[in-house]
């Protein structure tokens, strides 16, 4: 029976098959980065393309003062299946992020259109 031991891991082995496979994993996951493009950055080789999030402009017809569902500018806005006699409707929930114009948040929690 054989031993090795390392600072970080001791292993018992049966002949040299458990440090073989050893090797092979380590060789398979650095295998890879050792066939990637050259020129290419080592993080992007290693672990792929990574997205990275745009900033969108927000929609000129929506009003700002609202998020989570578009709430049009108009001279008046109400929730859809509501009492309301519109013109415009908007379906909830919406969240106020500003001043809520069109009193679509009846209870003042934050969220219209419940």
């Amino acid at each position: 029976m054989t031993f090795v031991e390392w600072p970080w891991v001791s292993i018992r082995a049966v002949g040299s098959l458990p440090l073989l496979a050893l090797g092979l994993a380590i060789g398979l996951t650095f295998a890879p980065v050792a066939n990637a493009d050259p020129g290419a950055d080592a993080f992007a080789q290693f672990f792929g393309p990574v997205a990275v999030p745009v900033a969108q402009e927000p929609d000129s017809s929506c009003d700002q003062n609202y998020s989570g569902a578009c709430v049009p500018i108009a001279r008046d806005v109400d929730c859809a299946g509501g009492s309301g006699n519109g013109p415009a409707y908007v379906s909830g929930p919406v969240t106020v992020v500003g001043e809520d114009i069109y009193d679509l948040d009846r209870d003042g929690n934050g969220v219209a259109c419940e």
